[in-house]
């Protein structure tokens, strides 16, 4: 049996694991085994330019905070060497990054995720990670819009321009 401090230690973990996943945009578990310690390091610093916090939990622990959250069938993934990436503010991050690792290393294995309030097998973190970013949709959306106001505008223009060529034309011969 644990002793009371360890049981304390444990409970804290878990309540702060809790409250990082309740207050993020998505979260992603990964399968870590295998990888490198150059690859590992150049992943965590890739996460943690995007915002992205990347941490080794016990699976126990990840799996209890998990069904805290709403998320229980998370719990079912973690099997062997995990590792979670929470993000708070960009949803598609930590499913981008870890894909290009999943793609590049053979032993590293996307597991599962959340996003929206959803459980995420891998192939839908996958799907995920293939939506571009928030900006790029921004500046599509917004090229869209403009598109046809320019479209609009310029046809405006080049009837404005129609009715004042013939009075322009007129009015010379007449000066003249």
């Amino acid at each position: 049996m644990p002793s009371n401090a360890i049981l304390e230690q444990k409970q804290k973990i878990v309540a702060d694991l809790v409250d990082l996943i309740k207050g993020s945009a998505s979260g992603v578990i990964v399968n870590y085994q295998g990888i490198t310690v150059e690859n590992d390091t150049a992943l965590r610093k890739a996460l943690r330019e995007a915002g992205v916090k990347y941490m080794v939990v016990k699976n126990t622990m990840t799996g209890r905070a998990c069904e805290i959250c709403g998320y229980g069938d998370l719990k079912a993934s973690l099997n062997g060497m995990t590792a979670i990436a929470i993000s708070e503010k960009d949803a598609v991050a930590p499913a981008k990054i870890l894909k290009e690792y999943d793609e590049k290393i053979e032993s590293f294995k996307i597991v599962a995720g959340y996003c929206d309030g959803q459980c995420l097998d891998a192939d839908g973190v996958k799907e995920l990670a293939s939506i571009p970013s928030k900006e790029v949709l921004i500046a599509k959306f917004l090229g869209s819009i403009q598109s046809p106001i320019y479209k609009f505008a310029y046809a405006i223009k080049s009837v404005a321009e129609k009715m004042e060529a013939p009075a322009e034309e007129t009015a010379a011969p007449a000066e003249a």
